[in-house]
Order: C-alpha cells, then structure tokens, then sequence
C-alpha cells in the first residue's frame, strides 16, 4: 500500500506546514535559496536533485508563496527563484533545525557558522546575536564555513562559491 502524500485527517496547522514541506527536498531548496542560489541548474547542480522532481518542488514553493519566480534573462528567457517574505519566515524554523542537527548529529564540529553580520559575533543557538542580543533576520545574516566544512567532498559551483564567507539572501553566483 502506497503510503499518502497528505495529512488531510489531521486538523492540525503543523500537518499543513508538513504538507508542503515535509517532501524529501523541499527543505533543501529553501536552504539553498537562503544561501542565494536562486538559478534552476544551480540547484539542480547542487542538490543532485532528479530534473522533475526539482520542477514539481519549485512549482510547488512558488504556488505556495514560499518562492517567488522572476525573469533575470529575456534572450534566452531564464528565470531565478528568490524567498518571498513568507520564505523568509522561514529562518526562524530553519537556522534552529540546523543548530539541532549541528548539536545531535554532527561529528565533526559546526560545518558552518551564522554570524550577524552588522556586529561580526556569532548568533547564538536561539538566533540571537551574542554581541548585541538581538534576534538576527536573514539578511543580516552572513554564512562562513565552520571547523566541521566538508565541501572538499562535493565541486560543483554552490559548494565551491559556500566555501566563501557570505551574507544570507545574496546572489551565490
């Protein structure tokens, strides 16, 4: 027996949530959007993600309002996909889920480390900035590689571009 894609049963708001993004990938492509990869075959490079499953996912994300899909190119036509600010929401389910992982499941030590970037300290496990306290947004936010970064192990343009200090949100390419 097929198991469902749905949670239509539960009257339950996090079953909706699940709903959406609980299919394997999903997550993934809101990571990778928070770290700037905004371009289908970037994702596609990055993720080893099969082509259909990447264009049901982003198709998905868009309807949902999740992503927002936008023309950078008319000759050839190509599009990028950006965080609406229902995506950007997102981080503060996010970056604690990554802090979980890193504590739990990391052997290695932090592969990355969340800097508020206006200060230069560190956020702390809640998201906070351990300089000034305050909650940190994503675009205040800038990604640096961590004592436990294993990005030697992968070389395609998203990894090698993540081995770089950078702010959340901005063009990765």
């Amino acid at each position: 027996m097929a198991l469902g894609k749905n949670y239509e049963r539960q009257d339950c708001s996090f079953a909706r949530a699940l709903e959406l993004l609980g299919e394997r990938w999903t997550l993934l492509l809101v990571r990778d959007a928070f770290y700037g990869v905004r371009r289908y075959a970037d994702f596609l490079a990055h993720l080893d993600i099969p082509r259909a499953v990447l264009a049901e996912r982003l198709r998905t994300l868009t309807e949902a309002g999740v992503l927002v899909r936008q023309r950078y190119s008319d000759s050839p036509p190509r599009d990028e996909y950006l965080l609406t600010d229902r995506g950007r929401e997102l981080w503060s389910v996010f970056y604690p889920l990554v802090q979980w992982g890193e504590r739990h499941l990391s052997t290695a030590g932090p592969r990355r480390l969340f800097a508020h970037a206006p200060c230069d300290e560190l956020l702390d496990q809640t998201g906070a900035c351990r300089g000034c306290g305050r909650l940190a947004p994503p675009d205040e936010v800038e990604v640096r590689p961590g004592p436990g970064d294993q990005s030697d192990l992968r070389d395609d343009p998203v990894t090698e571009a993540l081995r770089r200090p950078h702010r959340l949100l901005e063009p990765l390419l």
